[in-house]
């Protein structure tokens, strides 16, 4: 009787077919989706410790509004700002998340071009 030459199982698995998993580092400012019809977009509200209430204010003053922890998918996944003036904002180092309808930032884009 002749032994039949069979591939264990630990061989056959997906695993050593895939593509080998690649490391990217982590970036601090991952965002969320936008909504349909929306852009985000990064915009500073402190520099050097210092509040940059100018900025702040001339962005909402264009059309743009903060992005609120509790619009969003998956919220915990993102940076939450949790004091202050600006608690319940997505943020970081300085950073507000703020969305501005797509019109609005096409054309805000062709008065820059």
């Amino acid at each position: 009787m002749e032994k039949e030459n069979k591939t264990s199982r630990a061989n056959q698995t997906r695993s050593k077919s895939e593509r080998p998993k690649v490391w990217v580092p982590p970036s601090s400012l991952d965002a969320p989706p936008a909504p349909d019809g929306f852009r985000y977009r990064w915009i500073r509200a402190e520099s050097v410790g210092f509040q940059d209430t100018k900025n702040i204010s001339g962005r909402l003053r264009e059309g743009y509004e903060l992005v609120r922890a509790e619009e969003v998918e998956n919220a915990s996944d993102y940076p939450v700002i949790d004091e202050g003036r600006y608690k319940g904002v997505i943020g970081v180092g300085g950073l507000l998340l703020a969305k501005v309808p797509e019109e609005i930032a096409k054309q805000r884009h062709k008065v820059l071009d």
